[in-house]
């Protein structure tokens, strides 16, 4: 056997379908065919590896959307397990739960309400000051700087406030939400609660 004889038979060799549909083996793809995929043979016709067709847009997309909501759906999956871990840890039985709301909801309204207190204090201040000022022009007086700029300070410190109380006021509504939609998941694992404590039991 000749080299160059040799050196051919030796060569990878191709496997695509070509226009007429007929599956054909050679020792290269022409180009127009490449996008179809092909498979790579070894030189004794064994598969070595099969190179898949080239996609078109759509249904790139398709793949991208499936693949989006296989991964939206295995995190969706573990942040229930981990839901379900918690609420088995922490409470026994719903009635746990509702407590640990209204033990949470009642500190957060007692800040409101001290919140609100500081509120009356601040504008009583700042209502004290004014009627300072007041009578100061009433007689003429100017008006005491340090009053004025205390007022100032004061009418801050109840803006701060006050966005304070609508945040405590928000929180109490997220709080009374979330409690309840643990609730509503710790009802599907009663099946669960009550095989713990027949095992508990037996043991």
């Amino acid at each position: 056997m000749t080299a160059p004889l040799a050196m051919a038979q030796a060569r990878q060799m191709y496997r695509y379908i070509n226009a007429e549909g007929h599956r054909v083996v050679g020792y290269q793809v022409p180009p127009e065919f490449v996008a179809n995929g092909y498979d790579i043979l070894s030189p004794s016709g064994a598969l070595i590896a099969s190179v898949p067709r080239t996609l078109g847009e759509g249904e790139r997309e398709g793949l991208d959307s499936e693949a989006r909501r296989q991964r939206e759906a295995a995190e969706e999956k573990e942040r229930l397990r981990k839901w379900d871990e918690s609420l088995l840890l922490r409470y026994s039985s719903i009635e746990d739960i509702e407590a640990a709301r209204d033990r949470e909801l009642r500190d957060l309204r007692i800040r409101v309400s001290i919140l609100k207190g500081k509120l009356r204090s601040l504008k009583q201040q700042v209502e004290n000051y004014q009627a300072l000022a007041a009578d100061q022009e009433r007689l003429g007086d100017a008006v005491n700087v340090e009053h004025l700029a205390a007022i100032d300070d004061l009418q801050s410190e109840i803006a701060a406030t006050e966005r304070a109380v609508v945040d405590r006021q928000a929180e109490i509504a997220s709080v009374g939400s979330d409690y309840q939609k643990d609730v509503e998941r710790f009802t599907t694992l009663l099946d669960i609660v009550e095989m713990r404590r027949m095992m508990s039991a037996e043991s």
